[in-house]
């Protein structure tokens, strides 16, 4: 039994192909665009083989189009049309992979076109990038190549690499990726990988978002290509997104500690009767503005959540700190 588009079955209806399939009555063979660890359910993918069908390569789709000009059975030979080389080329390469694509242009051509004093239609350069005019890339918004692009858009950001950075961000423009979407992911990149090594990063994105919001394209591909290049050039530090997590986790797994108390609200009448406020040291008091006190709970008093890195802006604040600790009254 072939299905094609299995994806397009519920999950009710592929669940009735199951026993069908375990009890060997068929083989099913199912065929799909989408990625089928996310659309085919478990159990049948379990009981099957996938086999991942690759793009055709540039020389396969040239041989196909010579074919279809030359094949008298299923092809337009009966028409009698020749293509120059110039044209083949281009064919191939637009294509990007897509028998149906370049085939469909080459009819178009052969349609649409003249014949020529010798009696053959001649699809030249200037008549195949009419059929094409546009480079069909693979781009679904909620398939593999919507996530395998993002991925790697964020990747070469973090990476420092600022031209595989802006040849991502144009194939996901290119392709009508919402522009929103992008402006969010380099917001979240430049906190998480930039963070304290360069903060001018998250106010550059930020700006950004707020830009593309009020644009729209094509002037936002330049907002979006200015922000996302300063993320990936500028110096790289995870130390803020590390701390919040490794915050995140004890607050999760451990108990929750009391709040010491001389740091508790002590606004309101009866909290000093109950400790609240008291001894507590105010920070612009003191030398360099800071004090040594106890801010975390007893418990956590010896944790280190923060550890500033050596790169960029965060080496500064490393060495503040340092500096602030080693000059501290008690």
């Amino acid at each position: 039994l072939f299905i094609d588009e299995i994806h397009r079955f519920n999950k009710s209806q592929q669940d009735y192909l199951l026993p069908f399939v375990e009890d060997g009555t068929i083989t099913l063979i199912g065929a799909t665009t989408e990625n089928p660890y996310f659309e085919v359910n478990g159990a049948l993918l379990s009981r099957s083989i996938i086999f991942k069908l690759n793009s055709l390569e540039k020389e396969d789709i040239r041989e196909l189009i010579l074919r279809g000009i030359n094949d008298k059975e299923k092809g337009m030979a009966s028409f009698k049309a020749k293509i120059d080389e110039d044209a083949l080329e281009f064919l191939s390469d637009v294509a990007n992979g897509d028998a149906r694509n370049a085939l469909n242009a080459l009819e178009l051509g052969i349609l649409t076109t003249e014949r020529s004093e010798d009696g053959f239609i001649h699809i030249t350069l200037e008549v195949a990038s009419e059929c094409i005019q546009k480079r069909i890339i693979q781009y679904d918004k909620t398939g593999d190549n919507h996530y395998d692009t993002i991925s790697a858009f964020i990747k070469s950001m973090r990476g420092s690499d600022p031209d595989a950075t802006v040849y991502y961000l144009a194939r996901m423009l290119y392709a009508g990726e919402d522009i929103t979407f992008i402006a969010r992911r380099i917001l979240i990149c430049a906190a998480e990988d930039v963070g304290n090594a360069d903060p001018s990063a998250l106010l550059i994105a930020t700006s950004a978002a707020q830009a593309v919001e009020r644009l729209g394209m094509p002037e936002s591909r330049i907002v979006l290509s200015q922000a996302a290049t300063y993320v990936a050039c500028a110096p790289k530090s995870n130390a803020a997104y590390l701390a919040i997590d490794e915050a995140m986790n004890v607050v999760k797994n451990e108990r929750t500690a009391e709040i010491p108390s001389h740091l508790r609200d002590a606004h309101y009448k009866g909290a000093k009767k109950l400790g609240h406020g008291l001894n507590y040291k105010y920070a612009h008091a003191y030398k360099n503005h800071y004090v040594k006190q106890q801010y975390l709970p007893d418990e956590l008093k010896d944790r280190t959540f923060y550890n500033p890195s050596n790169q960029g802006y965060e080496a500064d604040i490393k060495a503040h700190l340092q500096k602030i600790n080693e000059e501290a009254e008690d």
